[in-house]
């Protein structure tokens, strides 16, 4: 592989002149520009990424720290593919590195991203406490963004979703369908989204003054495995429910799959919503009613606003985003539902 002081040979010019050109910081004449472009055309030359990004404080790449326990679902896919798809079109490159499974992997993540001189970062924390991400915010000249979690001091520097909202939301339209007796199968409870959807289910049981009872909460781990045992447990437990909800749609799969086994119909017998809205839930039988979060909106809007800090601009406060409930075949009324007249 070629050198820069080869590519100066053969440019006649000095490594000083070569450095300038690549960095495109200095004067250097037009003339002397193509000789240098032409030498490291003819001889193959490739600059090391990590010195041009020390040398011009510039790398063109965002980084983004996702913990690899979301890598196989929906949610991320969608995530990733909108984030790569925003930022191609601004002229810059996604770099994607493991959070993994602790704070402090997630805090290492975010330093190689900053040794390598990411422009900004991109941060989906599962781990990291807020007051820690407001830290890690304050420490660095580079832009920062969080999705996913409410920052205190730096509301400007994330964007979230409602989960509690929406959950309480997806909760009530069953008890206006008549359900009384919902069951829940929460995710996996080290997850700030799985609390606080479960949060917005017990909410919404308080407001319409139906006793919260633990015997209708099923812990799931975001799999269909772990719905279906959801519901084999509630079944074997013998405690009546006339609808699931379920934290995502995976688990809701899972649970339409062992209702059925047991003999239990959809949504005749137990009515069933999920979350994250996944492109097979309308092609279900029955279709399955769904909670989608607006992810590529989301993204969107992270980009969108790590470019205006790098450019200097206006941030707004605005962070929170809200969710839709698409209702298909997987919900019926409920035994205590009263037609409007």
């Amino acid at each position: 592989m070629s050198t820069m002081k080869e590519v100066a040979t053969k440019a006649g010019v000095s490594k000083a002149t070569v450095s300038r050109v690549l960095s495109g910081k200095g004067y250097v004449s037009e003339a002397t520009k193509a000789g240098v472009y032409k030498a490291i055309e003819e001889s193959g030359y490739r600059p090391n990424l990590l010195a041009r990004n020390l040398a011009t404080s510039k790398s063109e790449c965002i980084g983004l720290v996702v913990t690899n326990t979301l890598y196989n679902g929906n949610y991320f896919n969608e995530l990733l593919s909108q984030a790569a798809k925003k930022l191609e079109a601004k002229g810059r490159q996604l770099i994607l590195v493991d959070g993994k499974h602790s704070a402090a992997e997630e805090q290492a993540a975010i330093q190689f991203l900053l040794d390598l001189r990411c422009d900004a970062i991109i941060i989906y924390p599962r781990f990291l406490t807020v007051d820690a991400m407001d830290l890690i915010i304050d420490q660095y000249k580079q832009p920062i963004m969080v999705v996913n979690r409410k920052l205190r001091k730096h509301q400007s520097h994330c964007i979230c979703c409602d989960h509690k909202g929406s959950s309480f939301n997806a909760t009530k339209y069953l008890l206006e369908q008549g359900h009384r007796d919902i069951a829940f199968i929460t995710g996996s409870m080290d997850s700030p989204t799985a609390i606080e959807r479960l949060s917005g289910y017990k909410e919404a049981l308080t407001r319409f003054n139906i006793p919260v009872r633990e015997a209708l909460i099923a812990q799931g781990k975001w799999t269909p495995t772990s719905g279906a045992a959801a519901i084999t447990a509630l079944c074997a437990a013998k405690t009546p429910f006339s609808a699931v909800l379920a934290s995502n749609d995976e688990m809701a799969i899972g649970a339409m799959k062992s209702l059925s086994e047991a003999g239990i119909s959809v949504p005749e017998a137990v009515s069933v919503i999920g979350f994250d809205n996944i492109p097979t839930a309308p092609f279900l039988k029955p279709g399955l009613s769904s909670v989608k979060d607006p992810v590529s909106d989301m993204i969107n809007e992270v980009i969108n606003r790590l470019i205006s800090m790098l450019d200097g601009g206006y941030l707004s406060h605005e962070n929170l985003f809200l969710s839709e409930l698409i209702i298909r075949d997987s919900v019926s009324p409920g035994p205590y539902f009263k037609p409007t007249e």
